[in-house]
């Protein structure tokens, strides 16, 4: 599956012209090197290692945990009051067992 995957993805970039293609002008005694633009710049050498964020699942974790409880508490409060105000009463007899 990954290289079927890797293969789509190089023909779609061949197609876009991210990559350069191979044209008849290089015959033999000329080598074609592909380049890796993520890993390498346009001239060859090797990019600096990305920035990476220090704690980064910990500010997930404290940015999500809290809006899931809000969300929760939101959507259970607003049942209690469609169920207060007989907007939507769920019935015990609905069971089809």
């Amino acid at each position: 599956m990954a290289s079927a995957l890797g293969r789509l993805a190089r023909l779609s970039a061949l197609k876009h012209g991210r990559f350069p293609r191979l044209s008849p002008s290089t015959g033999p005694g000329r080598t074609v090197t592909p380049g890796r633009t993520a890993v390498t710049s346009p001239t060859g050498s090797i990019l600096p290692k990305p920035k990476t964020t220090p704690f980064g699942l910990i500010r997930i974790a404290l940015v999500v945990v809290p809006f899931l409880y809000v969300g929760t508490r939101i959507s259970k409060n607003f049942a209690a009051l469609l169920e207060e105000h007989d907007i939507f009463v769920p019935d015990d007899d609905d069971d089809d067992d």
